[in-house]
């Protein structure tokens, strides 16, 4: 390596999240083998693969729900062992389920500080949570204009925003998202995608789990593709294409690959 390129690397900022080895067992299942994921501040990094690929196991592992088997993950370069998603939080990493954890029977601003309430005493602050929710939805431009209705009473896109309005509200460094269009009409995935973009824009590390391929051109950074429990390849977003991706996760390249170079020379396996 040239002395130029040295300089650079040394200069480049460690990752915010290091993953490094990761394993996770499931009984005989190995859902994990050996995964090494790195995030960087300010950028969205697609997550993507078939069904029982890793990557929502790989996310829980990073945001506490679930423990490791095997591995290291650090945070700003310093290692850290999560126990549970509370530890999680305390390194400033949230979590948007696929089924979000909303509470239909709660309004806007009840959801928005489900768990954290403001207290006057030993009442609820219900002032403090209106202008709070209202303060909240107004930074990420969220619009949803009755902070009382039910959040059984909205959209799922509306629901969608106010599950990410809430992670996002309490300054995390990292959030992960999963599948957070998937049922949305199209106006609503637009106005998501949107939404992402602003969270990424103000400095918040993002992963973005998805289905919906095309959506990862809008808002990706890098893409990571999981297959069989293994990272298989990461791409830059300007450097592939749908049919690369769509390869990647049914198997085609690796796997060919991985049957040519047992083949050998002769061509025989």
């Amino acid at each position: 390596m040239s002395a130029e390129r040295q300089g650079a690397a040394s200069a480049a900022p460690d990752p915010r999240i290091s993953m490094r080895g990761i394993v996770k067992r499931f009984g005989s299942v190995e859902a994990l083998r050996g995964v090494d994921l790195d995030l960087h501040a300010g950028e969205c990094l697609g997550l993507v693969g078939d069904n029982a690929a890793g990557k929502s196991t790989l996310t829980k592992i990073l945001s506490g729900a679930y423990v490791p088997d095997g591995g290291e993950i650090r945070v700003n370069g310093r290692r850290v062992d999560f126990r549970n998603p509370a530890d999680a939080r305390v390194h400033r990493i949230e979590m948007v389920y696929q089924d979000l954890s909303l509470c239909d029977t709660i309004d806007v601003a009840g959801n928005l500080f489900l768990g954290r309430e403001p207290m006057r005493g030993a009442f609820l602050d219900r002032r403090a949570m209106r202008d709070g929710a209202r303060a909240m939805l107004d930074r990420l431009e969220i619009k949803i204009p009755r902070l009382d209705a039910l959040v059984a009473q909205l959209s799922g896109g509306q629901r969608q925003a106010i599950a990410i309005c809430r992670a996002a509200a309490f300054d995390p460094e990292v959030l992960i998202m999963d599948e957070p269009t998937s049922a949305l009409a199209v106006a609503e995935v637009e106005a998501v995608l949107a939404l992402i973009n602003r969270v990424k824009a103000s400095g918040v590390s993002v992963v973005l789990i998805t289905h919906r391929l095309q959506d990862l051109f809008r808002v990706c950074d890098r893409i990571a593709v999981m297959y069989e429990g293994v990272k298989v390849a990461e791409r830059r977003t300007a450097e592939t294409d749908l049919q690369d991706l769509v390869s990647l996760i049914v198997g085609e390249k690796h796997v060919s690959k991985a049957a040519g170079a047992a083949a050998g020379p002769g061509g025989a396996a």
